[in-house]
């Protein structure tokens, strides 16, 4: 597995805690979907209930539930055709029994698909905890099974949050996307740094390295002001050429914050979560979780990093660092929220009657601008530079068949993905724990792929 800007993630996190850092299929053969009929019931070899939708599972009391979609959940009678096929195939990539200790896939995923604004399959497959530290499996007792409306680490599918943030502000007329970032943040210092401009940073073209380094520092504000002064990678000319950032989208959400006079996970609830209601999203899932939510419905990430079992806490490590709030990872939801974020960007900026972004911004977010400039990703060799406003585009390695110039998505790290396909007007949220207990054992790419093709030859 190509691990070029995530190996200071994985073993030996206690040595390279703070390090670089970013935002790798087989798998055992498990056992089959469960007939349509059977979906709201039905379980697996681990006695894991597989639901659908609403029909799947109760929100324990007291709870934030998932928000509704137009048009009502997809219940076990309204799933689509291709509904079992797909949880079919989520479920090949689960463990291939109850005492199988190393998964080549993930311990277990939700999708959510809709179309035409109308959710058409809504399923949870597997486990949302099943290591404890070390890792070591935990007995079917101690384990978590995973349920539609699991909260999971949406790792840097953060980046797409701060950019709409960010072009919010845009359009108020505070930011400017071709203004040098050092016009809004005077500590963005260093060689060449004054060529850097906003849209640079959301387009992943600034120059910036993958990561920073915030360890050994005395506070976040001392933290904060080593992500702003790093350098550019050595050669590196702004504008010039894709280089996958996380460093860009932390800067991208501090200027959110001065232009908003908020911290990033206030701005995110004041102009975005709060507006679109989405009760299972933002940061720090433990400030808006209940205990008992925390104890059923939050999905695990890694098991043997120095920090011991991640649940509820940031898999990403500055971010861990920077206190769980930055621009490029932090963010936590369900999968019916991440959906909405995809069905608001697919309706131009509008979602169940609210308006976030201007139709005019979401046409320039989803634009590439990267044509004809190179791409340098050592992970991801046959990568293109093809990039919006903070989102992918046409990427046929988690995209699949569904990719295309006007597709557009993201990934994180941790294992969730979303795309969106609007010739289709399809939209994907699929997240899987991959990261638990050991991102090392799976590539997420090839089931992302593999899902995008199955969507692809079922929705026309």
């Amino acid at each position: 597995m190509p691990v070029a800007r995530r190996t200071l993630l994985g073993a030996g996190l206690a040595a390279a805690t703070g390090a670089l850092t970013g935002c790798g299929d087989g798998g055992g053969t498990g056992p089959g979907g469960a007939d349509l009929g059977d979906a709201a019931t039905a379980t697996d070899a681990a006695g894991n209930r597989v639901g659908f939708g609403a029909a799947g599972t109760t929100p324990a009391s007291g709870t934030p539930s998932a928000s509704p979609s137009p048009g009502g959940g997809a219940t076990a009678a309204n799933q689509a055709r291709y509904a079992p096929q797909l949880t079919a195939l989520l479920r090949r990539h689960l463990p291939a029994s109850p005492q199988t200790v190393q998964h080549h896939g993930f311990p277990g995923a939700v999708a959510v698909v809709r179309v035409d604004g109308k959710t058409t399959v809504h399923t949870a497959v597997g486990e949302a905890l099943r290591y404890a530290a070390g890792p070591k499996l935990l007995a079917a007792s101690q384990r978590v099974v995973m349920r539609p409306d699991s909260v999971f680490d949406l790792a840097s599918v953060t980046k797409v949050y701060t950019a709409i943030l960010l072009l919010q502000q845009v359009e108020k007329g505070r930011v400017e996307l071709g203004a040098p970032v050092r016009d809004y943040l005077p500590g963005f210092t260093g060689a060449g740094k004054d060529g850097v401009t906003v849209e640079m940073l959301l387009t992943h073209t600034s120059g910036l390295p993958v990561g920073a380094k915030v360890t050994g520092l005395p506070d976040n504000t001392a933290r904060w002001n080593a992500v702003l002064t790093t350098p550019l990678v050595s050669g590196a000319v702004p504008g010039k050429t894709f280089r996958y950032s996380s460093v860009g989208l932390m800067v991208a959400g501090k200027i959110v914050e001065k232009a908003t006079g908020r911290r990033l996970d206030q701005a995110l609830k004041a102009n975005l979560t709060g507006p679109l209601g989405l009760r299972d999203t933002g940061f720090t899932p433990s400030t808006w979780l209940s205990g008992n939510a925390r104890a059923t419905r939050m999905v695990a990430t890694d098991a043997r990093s120095s920090r011991g079992l991640l649940r509820g806490t940031v898999h990403d490590d500055v971010a861990n660092h920077l206190g769980g709030v930055a621009g490029h990872a932090g963010v936590f939801a369900s999968a019916t929220d991440l959906a909405a974020i995809g069905q608001m960007l697919l309706d131009g900026g509008t979602y169940q009657g609210r308006r976030v972004l201007a139709a005019g911004t979401v046409r320039r977010m989803l634009t590439n601008h990267n044509a004809g400039k190179p791409a340098v990703d050592p992970e991801r060799p046959h990568r293109t530079a093809a990039h919006g406003l903070g989102v992918v585009l046409n990427q046929p390695w988690f995209m699949g068949r569904l990719a295309s110039a006007r597709t557009f998505g993201h990934t994180g790290f941790a294992g969730p993905s979303f795309l969106v396909d609007p010739d289709r007007r399809l939209v994907l949220a699929l997240l899987t724990n991959r990261a638990h207990p050991n991102w090392s054992w799976a590539n997420p790419d090839p089931v992302r792929a593999a899902v995008g093709d199955l969507l692809a030859a079922a929705v026309s």
